[in-house]
């Protein structure tokens, strides 16, 4: 019995050491205020995008949730005006599925709100199907949609600045690619309906967001507003929401010990978005606190300018 209780208490110290090291992470340790500013979080509603303007709301920032679902979104309001006790936070609603929704939300703001200084372009989807526009589900919520919002808001940046773009992306675009021919066909980064295939899917519409970011930073160099891509951690509802409910029954026990909590999946994400002294890693790509070196398809010149034109085409700022 001796053995075994001593055994367990070996088990137990070693996961915790395990969780604070490798589950929970960096901790963003910028103590900045934000009274005066103004922020976009778009996801906001829900998981790390909830968190992340929570704590935004708490620095004193203005704060705008930019989400799609209306009931979720009055919801999570609530909630970050009683836990932060700030009234400057509104919701906005912002369908990035559809690009008519994403230059009415853009217009909106513009018309109303006389600052930007952070866009946190943080939603995203794992699931298959079409938007509005007839693009990819994947790609055009969590890629097209954001890059069409950026740009249409890059110029109250500049003016604002210094101000940052921040876009949440993910480790899984170390598994993508960007298929141009794919994408000129199907307007979309890959084909077929089997969990593997959503998977790769997934991922290249988040290597997608890592090359935008890249070309982003080329396309800022000499102004006030600098972007960031990054990793915020394998989170407990990342991928899940749309999922079979056998497999998240399945994943649910190894969730609950492997994969990071909300407001420890925010960390990278707040890091990137406050830290000072960051302007000089202006297009880099973050995961737990800490700028990662790239595979070169990730910082592929000349695939970035392609991707960029071609998104300029698909979304109609050509």
């Amino acid at each position: 019995m001796a053995a075994f209780l001593l055994l367990a208490g070996v088990v137990v110290v070693g996961y915790m050491i395990f969780h604070n090291i490798f589950v929970k992470g960096a901790v963003c340790k910028s103590n900045v205020k934000l009274h005066g500013k103004t922020v976009i979080v778009t996801g906001s509603n829900t998981g790390i995008g909830k968190m992340t303007a929570l704590d935004l709301a708490r620095r004193g920032a203005r704060v705008i949730l930019a989400c799609r679902n209306r009931q979720r979104a009055e919801a999570a309001l609530a909630d970050i005006k009683r836990e932060s006790g700030s009234n400057e936070v509104v919701f906005m609603h912002l369908d990035l599925g559809s690009l008519k929704s994403v230059r009415f939300f853009a217009e909106t703001f513009l018309k109303n709100e006389p600052r930007l200084d952070l866009l946190i372009n943080n939603a995203g989807i794992y699931m298959q199907g079409s938007t509005e526009d007839g693009l990819g589900m994947m790609f055009g919520v969590n890629y097209i949609g954001h890059f069409l919002l950026t740009n249409l808001l890059l110029d109250r940046l500049k003016e604002c600045g210094p101000s940052r773009v921040v876009n949440v992306a993910s480790l899984g675009h170390n598994f993508g690619k960007i298929d141009f021919n794919c994408l000129s066909t199907h307007k979309e980064l890959g084909v077929g309906k089997s969990a593997m295939d959503v998977f790769n899917i997934y991922c290249n519409s988040k290597l997608c967001n890592v090359v935008f970011t890249h070309e982003l930073a080329k396309r800022l160099k000499d102004t006030n507003v600098t972007c960031y891509s990054l990793h915020p951690g394998i989170i407990e509802t990342e991928l899940g929401r749309y999922a079979n409910s056998v497999f998240l029954m399945l994943l649910k026990p190894i969730s609950m010990l492997f994969f990071k909590n909300s407001v420890a999946g925010s960390q990278t994400t707040l890091h990137c978005a406050l830290q000072e002294g960051l302007e000089p890693l202006s297009g880099c790509y973050f995961s737990n606190c800490t700028v990662r070196n790239l595979y070169p398809k990730a910082r592929d010149d000349a695939v970035a300018k392609k991707l960029w034109e071609v998104s300029e085409s698909l979304c109609g700022l050509l």
